[in-house]
This record gives C-alpha cells, structure tokens and sequence, in this order.
C-alpha cells in the first residue's frame, strides 16, 4: 500500500533530527556536498525549505528568495518543532490532491521534494559532520523513482548536477545521491561531490529552490 507524503515525512524526519541536533557550533564553518553551501548555510537552507513547504501544504504562496537567519538561539530544538509541523501540515486529509505552487505542480509531487531535500540534505549534514545516517527503506523506494522523473527538469534549472556515475553494485540510496549530482562517497577532506541540492527532493520546485536538492522543490513549488 502506497504510503502518504505524511507517513513518509514522519519516517525521513525520525532519521534527519539525530543529525541535525547533534552538530555542533564548531562544525558550522565546515564544508558540505553541496559546494555552496557550508554547514551552517545548509541548516538554514534546510530550515528554510521544512518551513515554506508547510505554507506549500496549505496552499499559500512562499518566497525562497526570502531567507531568514534560522541558525540562532535554540536552533536544534525549534528544528524539531519545524519538522513536527511539516509533517502535521502533509498529513491533512486531502492535502495530496490538486496542485500547490507558482508551477501548479501535483500535491504529492511537492510532498516528495520536501521529503527529498529533508533525506538528501540529512545526508550532506550527516557526511560533512561525521554523523551516522541511514534513511528509511521505505523513503528510498519512494525517492527513487521520484527524483529520476524530476531529474532532467531539475538539471534544466540548475538544482541538480548532472548524474554522478555509480557502479552496478551501488545501493538504492547510492543511486538516488548520484541522481542529484552528488558524489555518495564524499567525505570533508575531498573537494569533489554535487553541486548542490538544495532542496526538492530538495526542489524543481524536490531534492531545492535553489535547493532542491538541491531543493527538489523549491524554485518553485
């Protein structure tokens, strides 16, 4: 049975909190996969995009040129608030038919680029700060297929890189990295790796306005 945007938020959340709330203040100069953005710009980004894809849940209309300091004060903690109440907003009856965004893309399209950049970005922090991450087995059956249909839209746009070559052997996970342009064995020391996603999955509108995952989702939802 197909899971909900809702369901699958819940699960990609449960995994994303540890690594975030775990950084430290001294990590936040590091650098990350996503070449523009160090640790402390991806929070904020990462912030920026679990916030306005609640507005896109609703229907209202968000500016991702807009970006506010979220790296302040009790960051780690209202990181979890913010999270809790994206994954309230997806879980609203109906909130998966229809369109919402400047580009009237389908609900559920939207949901899965936030659930791109909130897995995918979980990951670049997670890589750029030593953190264990493992994304849920059912996210990953979801991205897969997601973010390979947002893929060429994505590279038009600049929000992914273009694919990252992978051996046969390569995981689900793997290969969805890869899809975004991001090299699935960067670590901090090499100067390799994605050019990045910021958010959908994310967003092309997933993976990120920019940032998509870049943000698979946000130049516009």
């Amino acid at each position: 049975m197909t899971q909900t945007i809702g369901e699958l938020l819940e699960s990609a959340a449960d995994r994303a909190l540890p690594v975030v709330r775990g950084i430290d203040d001294g990590q936040l100069g590091g650098g990350t996969p996503c070449a523009e953005y160090d640790v402390r710009a991806l929070v904020n980004h990462l912030f920026q995009v679990v916030v306005n894809f609640q507005a896109l849940a609703a229907r209202e209309e968000v500016d991702f040129d807009q970006v506010p300091e979220f790296v302040a004060g009790d960051w780690r903690g209202r990181f979890g608030d913010e999270t809790a109440r994206l994954v309230e907003a997806w879980s609203v009856p109906g909130v998966e038919e229809g369109t919402t965004g400047r580009m009237g893309l389908p609900a559920r399209t939207v949901g899965l680029m936030v659930l791109g950049d909130l897995t995918v970005h979980a990951w670049d922090l997670a890589r750029a700060t030593g953190a264990d991450f493992v994304p849920e087995e059912s996210v990953v059956d979801e991205l897969g297929p997601g973010l390979a249909a947002m893929a060429p839209q994505a590279r038009e746009m600049k929000v992914f890189g273009e694919p990252f070559p992978v051996g046969e052997g390569a995981s689900a996970f793997e290969r969805v990295l890869a899809v975004t342009g991001r090299d699935p064995g960067w670590r901090p020391t090499e100067t390799a790796g994605a050019a990045g996603v910021s958010g959908t999955t994310g967003t092309p509108g997933a993976a990120g306005a920019p940032g998509t995952t870049g943000t698979p989702g946000a130049p516009g939802a």
